[in-house]
């Protein structure tokens, strides 16, 4: 199931941080079951890459608005 955005822009930045981690290793998780051909769903890999796209693009949203509140 991919990542709902709503419920990424309810997180805080360090749980947002703390996703990307998480994601970030599934991933690599998943690159050496395809590398090994124990991989059964070969498209886990793009939804994984997306589900971190979701989350940086949460995440430099967040930043750039705590900066617009500070200045």
């Amino acid at each position: 199931m991919a990542l709902d955005i709503k419920e990424l822009r309810n997180m805080t930045v360090s749980e947002l941080a703390e996703k990307e981690k998480q994601l970030v290793q599934e991933l690599f998780n998943l690159r050496f079951q395809f590398g090994t051909g124990r991989l059964e769903n070969p498209m886990q890999i793009r939804k994984t890459k997306r589900d971190i796209a979701r989350v940086k693009t949460v995440l430099q949203q967040g930043i750039d608005q705590a900066e617009v509140a500070k200045g």
